[in-house]
C-alpha cells in the first residue's frame, strides 16, 4: 500500500518537508518528526541511486507513516526506473511543460500495457523477487506527480492532466518565480497570481495539487487556498536556523528576517 498516494485521493491535507542535507541520518531523524512525507531531492542535491536507497530505508525503519516522496533529477527513462526499482513508491518528475513530456514520464513509469518500464524480477522494489503481485502493484501503488514550474505548465495543465496514469501535480514557486522574471522572488504578486490560476485548474479538473513554503505562515496561506500537500521548508533551513537563532543568543546579536527565513 502507499499511504501518501491513497491519502491525497482521499482528500487529506498532507505537510511534509524538503531533504536537502543527503544524509540519512538526518532524514531517520526527521521521519520521527511526524511529517506526512519527506521529499528525498534528487534534483539539487547530489544524492545518487544508492544514497536514496539509504535515506528511503532510514526513513520507512522509523516511521510506517511518514512516506519518502522521490523528487528525481529529470523525466528520464533511466532516473525513472532505477528510482522505482529501488523501492520507490511515489515519484515528482520536474519541470514538465507538455503533454508530450507528461506522456514521457507516464511511459517509463509504467510497466505494459500501460508505459514501456523496463521488466527485471530481482530487485529492491519486487522484495528481491518474492512478491508475486509486484506487477500488480507497481500499477496501482504508483504516486507519479508531475512538477508545474513554468506559466506554459500552467497553461497547460488541462492537456497533461488528459495523460492517463497521472496522479496530481506539485507547482514549483521557486522556478516558476524566475520564469517570470522574478528569480528567488515567490512572493511576488503575479508569481502568486500564476500559483492560485494554477491550483483552481487542478480543482477544477480534480488533481491533487502541492506546493512548497519557506516558512509557517506562507504553509497556512497555501493550506487555506485549497492545496493538497504542502512541504514546509527543509531539513538544511531548520538546521541553519536554529544554529544561527542560538548562536545569536549566545553573541547577543540581532537576527534578521527576510521571507520568514533567518540571516
Amino acid at each position: 500500500m502507499n499511504p501518501f498516494k491513497h491519502a491525497l485521493l482521499s482528500g487529506q491535507r498532507l505537510l511534509g518537508t524538503w531533504m536537502m542535507t543527503g544524509s540519512d541520518t538526518v532524514a531517520e531523524a526527521m521521519a520521527t518528526v511526524g511529517f506526512d512525507f519527506l521529499v528525498l531531492d534528487q534534483e539539487h542535491v547530489a544524492v545518487d541511486t544508492l544514497d536514496a536507497i539509504r535515506i528511503d530505508r532510514a526513513i520507512r525503519s522509523i516511521s510506517a507513516t511518514t512516506t519518502p516522496l522521490y523528487r528525481l533529477a529529470g523525466n528520464e527513462v533511466v532516473l525513472i526506473k532505477r528510482a522505482l526499482d529501488g523501492s520507490a513508491m511515489s515519484l515528482m518528475i520536474p519541470f514538465i511543460n507538455t503533454a508530450e513530456e507528461a506522456q514521457q514520464a507516464v511511459v517509463a513509469a509504467y510497466y505494459p500495457p500501460y508505459g514501456k518500464r523496463g521488466f527485471a524480477a530481482m530487485h529492491r522494489a519486487s522484495g528481491w523477487g518474492g512478491n508475486a503481485q509486484f506487477v500488480q502493484e507497481a500499477r496501482d501503488e504508483l504516486c507519479l506527480i508531475l512538477q508545474l514550474e513554468t506559466p506554459e505548465a500552467i497553461a497547460s495543465i488541462d492537456a497533461i492532466a488528459q495523460v492517463d496514469g497521472i496522479t496530481g501535480f506539485f507547482i514549483g514557486p521557486g522556478d516558476l518565480s524566475a520564469a517570470m522574471g522574478q528569480p528567488g522572488n515567490p512572493s511576488h504578486p503575479e508569481v502568486q497570481l500564476m500559483i492560485k490560476r494554477g491550483l483552481e485548474v487542478c480543482q477544477r479538473l480534480g488533481k491533487p495539487c502541492g506546493i512548497v513554503g519557506g516558512n509557517p505562515q506562507l504553509v497556512n496561506k497555501y493550506q487555506q487556498m485549497g492545496f493538497n500537500f504542502v512541504a514546509l521548508a527543509s531539513d538544511m533551513s531548520f538546521m541553519l536556523a536554529r544554529a544561527k537563532e542560538q548562536l545569536a543568543a549566545i553573541r547577543g546579536e540581532q537576527l534578521t528576517i527576510r521571507g520568514g527565513e533567518v540571516y
